[in-house]
């Protein structure tokens, strides 16, 4: 159900607290704010004191918290305002009923698939951001979205990249999709080097300001290991004609390579809103307040191999494309477990793609995924299987 022609297109943020979440509202705000918009809900976890900043600034209908214990922190942070507040997964479940065109999917982790699968299902337009639903649900969430007469438009900078330049009447020639990667902090660091590294090392990304949670899996190269399955699922493409290069600069975000021997790329300053700004106006270039490109002062343009034993988690994002069916799902969700163990430094930065792969050859003969519930059946197991071994691995350190 969309909007009249002339009434405000209705928004759902889910994650506004994140830096995704953040920098949509700061688009939406450039791009016209309550004139344009109407903002329906707006999601986040802990910090209640900003998403009720940001429910009251956007004129929100309804504020969720994912954390049941913040419930009533949050109610207080809005009371007297006439926002509806909700909390945990009952509060997602209703804030993905919402009527909404439009739905930033931006919870990062597995937390996200329920409700943006929800929404895709109501036939909003789905801006994703939140890798998971692809990762772990892949063939089931395209279908639920074609089903719900929605539509999907990538925000990560990658596949926003690859969107835009993939020629629509063209796609029988598209001979390769080449992801992009900073290579992150560690580009240059030796596996002994990288043994000892904290949360906090790998947090300082060169080029993106980013979360936690993505920092850290850019650091490890996991986000890209997500990036390469989703690509799968995005753009229909075979596991052999996805490719990734380290780009230092990330000024290149990403490219379609032709059969003609073209290569199709989309350039710019790393910045999100130019992602997001794409997603939200489609099909149309809205005009933002970024950083442009000066082609002058950029001097050079490097490229180099990435490294996948020193970044294994791009061997193991080739492993789940070629054995199929839940790797993926036990994969990312695997890899979840090994990160929050990370952050907790109850195991070192290189344990967790140990954990991830020692996880998925465990599962190795895990079906395929017919239902929902199967996804989540692959994940939860996952999840018990690396929490035994971080636990392991914490006894043996």
């Amino acid at each position: 159900m969309m909007a009249g022609e002339n009434a405000p297109r209705r928004l759902s943020i889910f994650g506004s607290t994140g830096s995704i979440g953040q920098n949509t509202l700061d688009v939406i705000e450039q791009l016209g704010g309550r004139k344009s918009y109407e903002i329906s809900v707006v999601t986040g976890n802990a910090n209640v004191e900003l998403l009720a900043h940001q429910a009251k600034s956007a004129g929100a209908r309804l504020a969720v918290t994912a954390s049941d214990e913040r419930y009533h922190a949050l109610k207080a942070e809005l009371s007297g305002s006439g926002i509806a507040v909700a909390a945990g997964a009952s509060g997602l479940a209703e804030a993905a009923d919402l009527e909404a065109d439009w739905v930033m999917a931006a919870i990062v982790g597995t937390a996200g698939l329920a409700p943006t699968l929800a929404a895709a299902r109501k036939g909003a337009t789905i801006a994703l951001a939140n890798k998971e639903c692809l990762v772990s649900a892949g063939d089931l969430f395209v279908d639920a979205v074609a089903k719900g007469g929605g539509r999907l438009i990538p925000v990560d900078s990658e596949h926003s990249a690859i969107f835009q330049s993939l020629d629509e009447g063209q796609r029988h020639a598209v001979e390769r999709i080449i992801l992009t990667a900073s290579g992150g902090p560690f580009r240059t660091w030796s596996r002994a080097d990288m043994a000892n590294v904290t949360a906090a090392t790998a947090r300082a990304h060169p080029n993106w300001s980013m979360g936690l949670k993505i920092s850290v899996g850019s650091a490890s190269m996991f986000n890209k290991a997500l990036e390469m399955i989703e690509a799968k699922h995005l753009f229909g493409v075979r596991p052999d004609q996805i490719e990734v290069i380290v780009h230092p600069q990330s000024i290149i975000h990403s490219m379609v390579g032709y059969t003609d021997g073209s290569i199709i790329a989309q350039l710019g300053c790393p910045d999100m809103r130019t992602a997001i700004g794409y997603a939200l106006d489609y099909p149309h270039r809205p005009k933002l307040n970024v950083e442009r490109l000066d082609f002058a002062k950029l001097s050079r343009l490097d490229f180099e191999a990435p490294d996948e034993e020193r970044f294994p988690a791009l061997r193991l994002a080739r492993t789940a494309l070629e054995r199929g069916g839940l790797q993926g799902a036990i994969m990312n969700a695997a890899e979840e477990i090994a990160f929050h163990a990370f952050v907790e430094e109850r195991i070192g930065f290189l344990a967790m793609a140990d954990i991830a792969e020692a996880v998925m050859d465990k599962m190795i003969a895990t079906g395929e995924a017919k239902t929902m519930d199967d996804v989540f059946a692959a994940d939860a197991e996952a999840r018990r299987l690396a929490a035994e071994l971080v636990a392991l691995n914490e006894k043996a350190a």
